[in-house]
């Protein structure tokens, strides 16, 4: 095992390398320069500028898929502002989806107090004494805070809309500082569900980012590659045609450049001197079935179940043979079975993840039903198999 262990090590080290700078295509690089995104920069520093000024500019909500730059652009103004301020202008960013520090209202606010150098405890305070402290440093800090909220409509559908409410009322009760909230959300739609009060107030100024088309994509990756690779270590076609398949899914920048770094990776493995399109057909089978795993680990247990039934009965199966298999399955699974209307839920959105296909078949004078299918490879599946009954038990 030793020797063979060394010899892969070894293998890779006398590879021929193709990387400059990886860093240049990971999603977490932030690039000095983000073509096609001028408009956006240029929209979002003049709705900041007057901060310089000692002026609190509007509240912001930011707008578009995932992919589209709202994130980048954001950081790439934020620091630039940061710098002229000189001290009189703060900016404080959460991510709204990171585990155990924006999953309740407690939290949020006690994260946003740490940011301002208060120690709060992971528990053990009244929500309304956190509140106190976190307004409590915030007029200490003086000036101008920006609070940049990303992923915003994640919290809001944990916890509801009350810490917006008292976010957005929170320059009433400070003498020495003036707060300005950045939303940014995926969910174009995600404002029409806020109490109204909340709405009028906090969505002062919007921005929405619209997707990249393939040419702007292409730009994008070959901006990107003359950071991240040696010269001519990128095939014809290969930057086109990562483009062009994160064009067809909203105009995504993050899947471009995980295609092509993804691509990078196998062509790198294979010890070849240059990225070619096969590697992008590789990397993208590998990136959905990386996605799929994630997705089916991630389902709720009840979800996971039907799967587990569908996949035991093999074919095509109707929706009213899995919930009979299903409720076999929730009695060895210690499970309690829910009804067959939420399983035909749960059915559905298994198939709005591309895990399953459904369709809706008639059968004449005796109504219609869904037939069910799965919908992946075999290797794929097997794999899956192996997670739910090795990790989830299901027998």
């Amino acid at each position: 095992m030793q020797k063979s262990l060394e010899s892969i090590f070894n293998g890779f080290t006398n590879k021929k390398n193709i990387f400059k700078d990886k860093k240049a295509i990971t999603t977490s690089y932030k690039p000095e320069e983000l073509p096609h995104r001028d408009k956006e920069i240029e929209s979002l520093a003049s709705i900041l500028a007057p901060s310089l000024n000692g002026e609190k500019p509007s509240n912001i909500f930011i707008f578009g898929k995932p992919g589209t730059g709202k994130t980048a652009v954001m950081h790439l103004v934020s620091k630039k502002l940061m710098e002229m301020g000189k001290g009189s202008v703060s900016l404080f960013y959460l991510n709204c989806k990171m585990r155990n520090v924006a999953d309740t209202q407690y939290r949020l606010i006690a994260q946003l107090a740490r940011e301002l150098g208060e120690f709060v405890p992971v528990t053990g305070l009244p929500t309304d004494h956190v509140y106190n402290l976190f307004f409590k440093n915030l007029d200490k800090k003086g000036g101008v805070v920006v609070l940049v909220l990303d992923e915003i409509d994640a919290l809001v559908e944990k916890i509801g809309d009350d810490f917006l409410y008292n976010l957005t009322r929170v320059n009433e009760d400070l003498k020495n500082t003036q707060v300005s909230i950045i939303g940014i959300s995926n969910n174009l739609s995600f404002t029409n569900d806020l109490d109204p009060r909340v709405k009028s107030s906090l969505s002062e100024e919007e921005l929405i980012f619209h997707p990249y088309n393939a040419a702007q994509l292409q730009d994008i990756l070959r901006k990107r590659a003359e950071d991240a690779f040696k010269e001519n270590s990128v095939g014809s076609g290969v930057l086109e045609k990562c483009a062009a398949l994160a064009a067809q899914e909203h105009g995504d920048a993050r899947r471009a450049l995980d295609l092509l770094r993804v691509a990078a990776e196998i062509a790198e493995r294979e010890n070849s001197e240059k990225i070619e399109e096969r590697h992008v057909d590789a990397a993208e089978s590998k990136i959905d079935s990386d996605r799929i795993i994630e997705i089916v680990k991630s389902q709720p247990r009840q979800s996971q179940a039907v799967l587990w039934g569908i996949m035991k009965m093999g074919g095509e199966v109707h929706t009213g043979d899995i919930f009979s298999i299903y409720e076999k399955i929730c009695s060895e699974n210690g499970l309690k079975p829910l009804t067959q209307r939420r399983v035909s839920d749960l059915i559905a959105e298994l198939d709005m993840l591309g895990i399953i296909n459904a369709k809706v078949v008639s059968k004449g004078r005796y109504g219609r039903t869904r037939v069910v299918k799965i919908n992946l490879q075999d290797s794929l599946l097997n794999e899956i198999r192996e997670i739910l009954q090795s990790k989830y038990y299901f027998q």
